[in-house]
């Protein structure tokens, strides 16, 4: 178990990658035991990726990057200038309601980062914002792809915890609301600070434009709900809606409404039934495409090509880290590490609200260090006995896990938003760390509130009964 464990964090400190950390101490030990046979390693390793939810880990990324690609992120932007620019602070406010509606569509903090980042962070430094507002503002509201469903973090903990991924997406949908609230209020704080106004003029059409792009969005899954009331099946219902909806975006060309659609159709689609949430992030795909191919005919076959491209990079380096992890996390299992682990937690306290407390030190320490997916896939095995145990629900537990490893992404030494935002603003690491750490309070004060208030995280999973 020492072999395991000192060959894993002497590998961290000397700088190499946490996937060859994993694998490179996973093989030390077997070679200094002799006890495991390697088809075993060639057996876990195929069985960590051998996995249909798996599946929806090179869709949801494909789908951030053809959003990218596809110019989507630029109309989103405009659409949130018109929403909340006019407040004071007003492209804080923008930056933060465009990850929000961004986060419906890619489940990923650095997707948001690279793509949104860049636009918001040059578009507040021409305003007059400091570098270092713009990139803590960028940074934070990152945090909320991975919340608001759809998830990549939530897809990982569902199938190592064996838990509805619809609920999972369901539970992100109210903390990231207080999220954003939580975010937003701490924009108005600065605003009223340094005495900034908004940095659009009022328009109260132009308002009225973007409300009402809310108001049509929100109208989809009513009308739904009205046909079938009186005898429409459901199916036609959202055909017949859709339609409607196509009609009204093609003759008044709106800015956002068919980008805005895009968490109302998985989300919908999950709980209708029409479709899983692996097949969800399939149809995250089909419906970017849909609209950089034939909606806005923006995204030409190079631009394709090279979304294609980058997505199977970075699928694969997940899916790596996904297969490390499964050997390590095993080997820590049968070593008895994750065992003599729980036992000394449930020696501390029987009480969950003080193993919670104490989880939030641990998940937000493994944070700093380990990637999101190595970290949940090497904790779960772990956290997870003691949090049934004490009767925690795991969807529940799924948040807090997910909500402490966001902030992990924010923090050296391996801080992935913290880096790409360092290299969109061209700061250096460590004055970005420095402008990060005022949003940490909002964020602190977020997991507060949904570790030891579980109905925010649970009431809408058992209010459309899809509880755990």
């Amino acid at each position: 178990m020492w072999i395991l464990i000192c060959a894993f964090l002497l590998m961290m400190i000397v700088g190499m990658p946490v996937a060859v950390s994993m694998a490179g101490a996973s093989l030390l030990y077997l070679l200094v035991s002799g006890d495991v046979p390697d088809v075993v390693v060639a057996q876990r390793m195929i069985a960590g990726v051998e996995s249909f939810p798996l599946l929806a880990v090179p869709f949801f990324i494909l789908a951030g990057n053809l959003m990218n690609i596809a110019g989507i992120t630029g109309r989103i932007y405009n659409f949130a200038v018109a929403l909340v620019g006019w407040m004071r602070g007003g492209l804080g406010h923008v930056n933060i309601i465009g990850s929000v509606i961004f986060a419906g569509m890619s489940g990923t903090a650095i997707a948001d980062a690279a793509g949104l980042g860049t636009i918001e962070i040059k578009a507040m430094k021409d305003h007059g914002y400091k570098t270092e507002f713009a990139v803590g503002v960028t940074a934070a509201s990152a945090t909320l792809g991975p919340i608001i469903p759809p998830s990549l973090p939530f897809v990982i903990y569902g199938m190592m915890a064996n838990v509805s991924i619809g609920s999972l997406f369901l539970a992100g949908v109210v903390p990231g609301a207080v999220l954003t609230v939580l975010m937003m209020f701490t924009v108005a704080y600065y605003a009223r600070r340094n005495g900034w106004g908004g940095d659009v003029g009022f328009d109260l059409r132009r308002l009225g434009g973007a409300a009402l792009e809310v108001v049509i969005v929100l109208a989809f899954p009513f009308a739904i709900w009205l046909m079938t009331r009186y005898g429409v099946s459901t199916n036609w219902a959202a055909i017949i809606a859709f339609v409607v909806l196509l009609a009204l975006d093609w003759r008044f060309n709106f800015s956002a409404v068919m980008a805005l659609m895009a968490p109302v159709i998985l989300i919908g689609g999950m709980t209708l039934g029409w479709f899983t949430p692996t097949e969800a992030a399939v149809a995250a795909v089909v419906w970017a495409l849909f609209l950089g191919l034939v909606r806005y005919r923006s995204m030409t076959l190079r631009l394709l090509a090279k979304a294609t491209f980058e997505t199977i990079e970075t699928t694969a380096s997940v899916l790596f880290i996904v297969t490390a992890a499964s050997v390590f996390a095993w080997l820590l299992t049968t070593t008895q590490a994750a065992q003599a682990l729980t036992d000394a937690i449930l020696s501390v306290t029987q009480s969950k609200w003080v193993f919670l407390m104490l989880a939030n030190v641990l998940i937000l320490v493994v944070g700093c260090f380990i990637d999101t997916i190595a970290a949940i896939t090497i904790l779960v095995p772990i956290l997870l006995p003691i949090v049934l145990k004490l009767g925690i629900d795991p969807i529940h537990f799924g948040l807090i896990m997910t909500l402490n490893l966001m902030i992990g992404l924010l923090h050296p030494p391996l801080g992935m938003v913290l880096f790409v935002l360092a290299r969109v603003a061209r700061l250096s690491v460590e004055r970005t760390t420095m402008a990060i750490l005022p949003w940490l309070v909002p964020l602190f004060l977020a997991l507060i509130a949904i570790t030891y208030v579980p109905q925010i995280t649970l009431w809408l999973p058992h209010a459309l009964g899809m509880g755990n």
